[in-house]
């Protein structure tokens, strides 16, 4: 059975040391944006054991013209619980948890090597290929979320970006049950 929850950063470092830089130390796995105010980290969980982790936290590409942004760091799985979906349950969970702040935009340094999954993911890619020392060459990906907004009176309201300056505003009206 498959669990998906916020974590401590504290539970990321060995599956960050062992999935993403195991040529580096378990303190070089630690980064200055854990513990900011706005990041959080989400784990995935197959019989109570962590197998998947990611990191999300505030940070504008200069690339990119959306104002408030999150940038997805660290995201790994242990390599015999790949092909679970796991991954893509952590990612559509921290999602959830980033539209529901009003942020629309999510953006990470993928590997080249897993571009294809970002891809799968809904990520497009920005720009060239740079190498990202001393791990290796990366890209820019990333993807526009809808805006999910509640009010008062129990209406959802989903706002999705479609092309430029084009939003599809959907109305949920709980109350009536649709």
């Amino acid at each position: 059975m498959l669990e998906v929850r916020k974590i401590d950063p504290k539970m990321t470092y060995n599956i960050r040391h062992i999935v993403l830089r195991p040529h580096q130390t378990i303190e070089e796995c630690k980064y200055d944006t854990d513990y900011e105010d706005d990041s959080f980290h989400v784990g995935g969980f197959y019989k109570g054991k962590l197998i998947s982790i990611a990191s999300f936290c505030i940070e504008k590409h200069s690339d990119l013209s959306i104002e408030k942004q999150y940038r997805l760091r660290a995201m790994a799985t242990l390599e015999e619980f790949r092909k679970l979906g796991v991954g893509r349950s952590v990612v559509n969970y921290a999602e959830n948890l980033i539209k529901e702040q009003g942020v629309n935009f999510l953006w990470c340094k993928g590997r080249t090597s897993v571009q294809e999954y970002y891809s799968k993911l809904g990520f497009k890619a920005h720009g060239k290929v740079f190498d990202y020392p001393p791990i290796g060459p990366h890209i820019i990906m990333y993807k526009k979320l809808d805006i999910i907004e509640r009010n008062r009176n129990n209406i959802t309201i989903i706002k999705k970006q479609l092309k430029k300056d084009r939003i599809k505003v959907i109305i949920v009206d709980e109350n009536l049950g649709y």
